[in-house]
């Protein structure tokens, strides 16, 4: 991912991401440096937060990249997903019900939510939830689309 632009953003941009964060996820971000990047061959917006690519905008909603949620993690809009769920999450799948232990009951359909693996507590994914929480555990079906993950270009930016 090829750098075109990088900007401080004013703080009123920033007072719309603590709070969006805070809303949605409970998550306090602690900072001093909100910069927003735009790259050349790439359609993510990233923001870089005291240097590091913890927040994107995703159809221009503020949310944690899987580093900003393993470095701040949420209190709401987490799905556990099991062991045997991993490796497909970190490739990039969508999160069928069958991998999935635990979703908090708080996410409606259409929400931005994080993908959490049961056994050590990580972050790898986030995804659009594509029903209610209430209704993710269960034997088949999609239930949340992949949109980032562990080991994608965003991933592995760096500044």
């Amino acid at each position: 991912m090829e750098v075109k632009s990088r900007h401080h953003l004013r703080s009123d941009e920033v007072d719309t991401i603590t709070t969006a964060l805070s809303d949605n996820l409970g998550v306090e971000l602690d900072a001093d440096s909100f910069e927003k990047v735009e790259f050349d061959d790439s359609d993510w917006d990233v923001v870089l937060v005291d240097g590091d690519p913890l927040v994107l905008y995703l159809n221009g909603e503020p949310f944690l990249t899987v580093q900003g949620a393993n470095q701040y993690p949420p209190e709401k809009h987490i799905v556990t997903v099991d062991a045997g769920a991993v490796s497909f999450v970190s490739d990039g799948a969508d999160i069928m019900r069958p991998g999935i232990t635990e979703a908090d009951d708080d996410i409606s359909e259409g929400d931005l939510v994080v993908i959490n693996e049961e056994s050590h507590g990580k972050f790898l994914a986030v995804g659009r939830a594509q029903t209610d929480g209430d209704d993710m555990v269960g034997d088949s079906g999609k239930v949340v689309k992949s949109l980032h993950h562990v080991g994608d270009d965003l991933f592995e930016f760096s500044v």
